[in-house]
């Protein structure tokens, strides 16, 4: 099959979601009028950022989209890198592994598709896993801090109007994949070695 002329407007359309794509994440639901010229130019977009040394994650069921570094072939040139790997800090890595669970507990219940938590139920899972301390507005001080880390990073969306009110972004599954979880007890078994010995990393 023949693929279709490309036309001005589906240039226009292409170029719209190739720069909201190198800008973050895509959601079916927070960007509605991306998505479906996605769902249309899909091919094209992966074409395109395949010369670039990125591939398009989409996760239709998901309902959410996102470039990230084409893995190295043998034999080829290595592209320089376009998105850089971050370095988490110990308490983020933290806070990820047990939204990550949490995710997979909702999810097995087979009821609704947003999980809704709060600071508060974050910070009293966080704390079995930091160093002791009896200055608790300095802990949650830095619970604020380490939240707004993984609200920028994508993981968690803070609800309009309700400051201590997050929802869980199922992108996580993709960034937390499945053998990561099933070595969740042995990691949490290493943060709790870390919290006893009292150094929390900023």
């Amino acid at each position: 099959m023949n693929p279709e002329p490309t036309t001005l407007n589906d240039q226009n359309r292409l170029g719209q979601l190739l720069v909201a794509l190198f800008q973050g994440v895509l959601y079916r639901d927070a960007d509605s009028a991306l998505w479906q010229p996605l769902m249309d130019l899909q091919a094209r977009v992966r074409d395109y950022s395949a010369t670039i040394g990125l591939e398009l994650i989409l996760d239709e069921a998901e309902g959410y989209a996102y470039l990230r570094q084409r893995p190295a072939v043998v034999g080829e040139p290595e592209l320089p890198r376009l998105i850089q790997r971050r370095q988490l800090s110990y308490p983020v890595s933290l806070i990820l592994a047990l939204l990550r669970k949490k995710l997979a507990e909702f999810d097995a219940t087979g009821g609704d598709t947003r999980l809704v938590i709060d600071r508060d139920q974050i910070a009293e899972q966080v704390r079995l896993f930091l160093p002791q301390t009896g200055n608790e507005a300095r802990l949650l001080d830095r619970m604020d801090a380490h939240l707004n880390k993984v609200v920028e990073l994508g993981f968690l969306h803070r609800l309009r109007g309700q400051d201590n009110q997050f929802e869980v972004r199922r992108i996580l599954k993709a960034f937390v994949d499945a053998q990561w979880l099933a070595d969740f007890e042995q990691r949490l078994s290493g943060y709790a070695a870390h919290a006893a010995s009292g150094e929390e990393e900023a």
